[in-house]
């Protein structure tokens, strides 16, 4: 009976995470009662001698005080844990260990007289052992079946030293009173009880029938088991009428994780998931009452907080919030350090309840650029700030749509050489008002916005459209793009580039993808089964900003990749630091050996060019060549228009020249352009 009540418990306690902040606190009261029955009643029903329970009347119910004190703290200790705090669970097991000293020496005293039955086990191992039990039996883990073990061993370790205690009490006193089979029925209604709230609790999701199913999906994020926006939203106008009635305030705090894009980029997307998972432990950890915590999407999330005194009890509120989701989070024996920006409306603060999801965010975005990690109140300024980003989406939709967007070309030039090998293309917003937009001003908005699968579509588009465009002029020109982390994990990419190719008649060994070291080290299968089929097409790989990230040399060697990019940081100080040297030397024998091109992009003064050149780089880029130019410029200086374009000429016009009329020579009838 105490392994099976004990068991029911841990249950209970490990599925109240998945229910709101209310409900589950409810629920974990429960499995702590639970809890201290099991351990309680076997020593109450036999009578020890000596104990606690053996007293008459109301005393003997004090008994239970300590097993519920038990349990009480080692669900504390779990919660401690869940949320990064190591201090909190030191604590935590200390006192866990010295409240089941206290449970044994008042109701289990035989524990301390096992000679009998001549164990090689101390009492303070068994004592130990109980306390850690009462820790694990609530533990989260992120394997289910992982956790079941846990939860199974934790309960077989508890249950065995009740056991080991009464056995010894048993052996000298072998007599049990008649009551002990009449609680022994009442406990098991209790456990009855138990079981089925047990299975109410797993009906939601293991066999949730159709009908409710989408209602669920609906309201519950089904990553951190938060409410959606939607739910949010519905909170959050209930919680404004009641404010309106009471003349009381509210706060919307609107959270971004700062820093959580590196951990997706370096380390996958099933490493951020379970940080997403943990967030949302801390988050409900801090929610009482009528607050109300959400996932909005992606690394987005509200708080809702009702009833708020003045503006100084929300800061105090904020700062907890910022410094518990930056405590670093642990995913398979890594630890995660990331932080948070906090952005706060109130209200009623001159504006509707509609507007408040907005505000936060404006408010928060100010605290980004303010260097992150902090919060910010909304301000009546920042609302022009919102306006523009609202007009900056608005507009860029509109320019992918009436082509408003335009490719600029900066060329690679051979090293040794000196000749031109490829341009890279580089995207520019022609504005009506603002004129020409660079990509640092938009980029971010689209992949915020979910702009930025249509913007590389444009992309890759437009680039094959102009390599054709040259190629009929008799330019053979090699043109890169550059593929975001957000697009190789489509799957349909390779599909859209395969088109784009055959539309424009473009041989994919013209086209080069340029990849960012850290969306290369993503080891998904979207990524792996991408960068197979791109290799398989054909296409010229690139990896993009070498040495930025965290790359993995077994990984990159099995990658179809034929060049490098050394990013510009180390280019930069090539002539005064010794240690970008070094790094650069140690870049280009490493590409080398595994049989890599390289590429200094960044180049901007003859000792730079020279450097390079001396340590053995296959090809330079920068503003000492070129720089970015429209696609009608580049061609220009193909052509010769331009005195500086002699190398130009000689390379790529020249070869496609003379391989044009080697091919009209040879062929017997004229050649599909296809061809080219």
């Amino acid at each position: 009976m105490t392994a099976l009540l004990l068991w029911l418990a841990a249950g209970i306690g490990v599925l109240a995470d998945r229910r709101s902040a209310k409900l589950a606190w409810r629920l974990r009261g429960v499995a702590i009662v639970l809890s201290a029955c099991a351990l309680w009643w076997p020593a109450h029903a036999l009578q020890t001698e000596g104990t606690l329970v053996a007293s008459v009347g109301a005393r003997s119910m004090l008994a239970w005080l300590p097993a519920l004190a038990l349990f009480s703290l080692g669900l504390a200790t779990t919660r401690a844990w869940a949320m990064g705090s190591w201090a909190g669970t030191v604590l935590g097991g200390v006192v866990t260990v010295v409240a089941a000293y206290a449970y044994a020496m008042l109701l289990l005293p035989s524990l301390f007289r096992i000679a009998p039955i001549d164990l090689p086990v101390s009492e303070g191992a068994l004592v130990l052992g109980l306390a850690m039990a009462s820790i694990a039996m609530f533990l989260p883990t992120q394997n289910e079946r992982v956790g079941q073990w846990v939860r199974a061993m934790s309960v077989s370790a508890a249950a065995g030293v009740v056991a080991l205690a009464l056995t010894g009490f048993m052996a000298s006193v072998p007599s049990v009173p008649d009551t002990a089979w009449h609680e022994l029925a009442v406990l098991s209604l209790v456990a009855a009880m138990g079981a089925m709230l047990l299975a109410m609790l797993r009906q939601p999701s293991d066999s949730q029938d159709m009908v409710a199913r989408p209602v669920r999906t609906a309201a519950t994020d089904l990553l951190t088991g938060l409410p959606t926006r939607q739910f949010f939203e519905e909170r959050l106008t209930a919680a404004a009428r009641r404010c309106d009635a009471k003349k009381t305030k509210l706060a919307v705090l609107f959270i971004d994780l700062d820093g959580f894009k590196p951990v997706n980029d370096t380390f996958g997307h099933a490493c951020g998931d379970r940080v997403l998972e943990q967030v949302g432990v801390r988050l409900r950890s801090l929610t009482r009452g009528s607050d109300v915590a959400a996932r909005v999407g992606g690394d987005e999330f509200l708080l809702l907080i009702p009833g708020i005194s003045s503006t100084e009890s929300v800061t105090r509120i904020a700062k907890a919030l910022i410094e518990i989701l930056s405590r670093p989070y642990k995913v398979e024996e890594r630890e995660i350090g990331i932080s948070c920006s906090v952005g706060i409306a109130i209200y009623p603060d001159g504006c509707r309840a509609s507007k408040l999801i907005a505000r936060a965010d404006a408010a928060m975005y100010a605290a980004k650029r303010a260097g992150g990690t902090r919060h910010a109140f909304f301000a009546p300024e920042m609302d022009s700030d919102a306006k523009q980003n609202f007009d900056m989406v608005r507009d860029l939709r509109r320019a992918i749509a009436n082509n408003e967007l335009e490719l600029y070309f900066q060329p690679k030039i051979d090293a040794r050489s000196g000749k031109v090998t490829a341009a890279e293309a580089l995207l520019r917003w022609n504005h009506p008002k603002l004129g020409l937009v660079l990509p640092g001003q938009f980029v971010p908005l689209a992949e915020r916005t979910g702009l930025i699968g249509p913007l590389g579509d444009w992309v890759i588009e437009a680039a094959c459209r102009q390599a054709r465009a040259w190629r009929d002029k008799g330019l053979r020109m090699r043109v890169a793009i550059n593929l975001s982390a957000y697009q190789m994990r489509q799957d349909d990419i390779v599909d859209r580039i395969i088109e784009a190719l055959k539309r424009h008649r473009i041989r994919p060994s013209l086209l080069t993808c340029e990849i960012t070291e850290s969306a290369a080290m993503e080891d998904t299968l979207a990524t792996q089964e991408t960068f197979r089929r791109l290799g398989e097409l054909g296409t010229h790989l690139s990896i993009d900003d070498f040495g930025t990230g965290y790359s993995s040399l077994a990984y990159l060697r099995k990658l179809p990749a034929e060049e490098l990019k050394i990013d510009r940081s180390f280019v930069q100080d090539l002539e005064h630091s010794p240690d970008a040297r070094a790094v650069v030397d140690a870049v280009l024998k490493l590409a080398h050996a595994l049989g890599l091109k390289v590429v200094a992009e960044g180049v901007e003064n003859p000792r730079q060019h020279q450097i390079l050149a001396e340590l053995g780089c296959d090809e330079l880029q920068g503003y000492l060549f070129a720089k970015p130019m429209s696609a009608r410029a580049l061609l220009l200086w193909a052509i010769g228009d331009r005195g500086e374009a002699s190398v130009f000429r000689n390379s790529l016009f020249g070869e496609t020249r003379q391989t044009s009329l080697l091919a009209a020579r040879t062929a017997p009838a004229p050649v599909d352009r296809e061809a080219a």
